[in-house]
């Protein structure tokens, strides 16, 4: 079996020493070739190129951006051969995901453990009894999400977090709520603006800010899981989670369902539409957007799909 490992060299739960043990034991089991990421984006470009050269699996050695353009270059590169008896995902290389970010939400979500070692020995047992799982994904206009997106509140946060970091400061959950709290209360844009469009249904109108779940849970606090959408699943649609209006009383009630250890958000500024297969979110005036952690900047138009049985994964 050929393989590619994608390293994102700067992986904030891995050092050199850790990703040499790996190399090590994936050559054990496949005819590995390593590449590193050099910039944001060049992973969409190595797992191309991996598809083009017809390898069987590439294993990503990082975060969740990292996995994400990793996947969006293996859904968007032609395979190097075509089999009209084996399905899109079939013809594509298997995705295996080594957890070295910070929260690694795809990884666990496949039920991977947190820690490299252990996930890594997951995956190599996968791997000498060929078990796979095909899974749907997420695509946001033209590009591919493994777990969730957000238009709104949550993007901005996602901004403000990322603008953190590149000051220095490590991705902590800590960083993340004081991000959450500055951004609710200082970042304005807290009147409606935004509309959820689909198919044979009424626009719902007036919403807030919306969180889109391709799986369960949406992220991790810590140890805790963090589900707005509780039964999103990688087999069925989109789920989807609005709320109406900002108030601090409606907010904090809904946070805290969110944070419950048996989630289910509900209250009158609640949305809620599970396994939808596609919508359009338009906006009065550009919204914060990301996708799977990564801010993307604003948007005031962004269209949704389901994109049923798209990947191969080995976990």
């Amino acid at each position: 079996m050929r393989a590619v490992l994608v390293v994102n060299p700067r992986a904030t739960s891995t050092s050199e020493r850790s990703r040499d043990v790996l190399v090590r034991a994936l050559r054990s089991e496949v005819d590995l070739t390593v590449r590193y990421t050099r910039r944001r984006g060049h992973g969409v470009a190595l797992a191309r190129d991996a598809v083009h050269a017809g390898v069987d699996l590439v294993v990503t050695l990082g975060g969740d951006g990292t996995v994400n353009e990793v996947v969006n270059g293996l859904m968007s590169a032609e395979p190097a051969t075509i089999d009209g008896h084996r399905t899109s995902a079939e013809r594509r290389p298997a995705l295996a995901v080594v957890p070295g970010g910070s929260t690694n939400v795809f990884a666990r979500a496949l039920g991977l453990p947190r820690g490299w070692p252990e996930a890594t020995s997951v995956i190599l047992e996968s791997l000498r009894e060929g078990r796979s799982r095909t899974i749907g994904l997420g695509r946001a206009d033209d590009r591919y999400f493994t777990f969730c997106a957000g238009f709104g509140l949550d993007a901005a946060v996602v901004r403000r977090v990322e603008r953190a970091r590149r000051r220095g400061q490590v991705s902590t959950a800590g960083l993340y709520l004081r991000a959450t709290i500055s951004q609710y209360f200082l970042g304005g844009h807290r009147h409606p603006a935004i509309s959820l469009e689909r198919p044979g249904a009424p626009a719902e109108n007036d919403l807030a800010t919306v969180i889109i779940q391709n799986t369960a849970p949406w992220t991790y606090l810590g140890e805790r899981e963090i589900n707005p959408n509780p039964d999103a699943s990688f087999d069925l649609g989109l789920d989807v989670l609005a709320l109406r209006q900002l108030h601090v009383p409606s907010t904090a009630r809904t946070v805290t369902q969110m944070f419950s250890r048996n989630p289910n958000p509900r209250g009158r500024q609640v949305l809620r539409l599970p396994d939808l297969d596609e919508f359009t979110l338009v906006a009065g005036h550009p919204q914060a957007f990301q996708l799977d952690g990564d801010y993307l900047g604003e948007r005031e138009k962004v269209r949704f799909a389901s994109v049923a049985a798209a990947l191969r994964v080995i976990c």
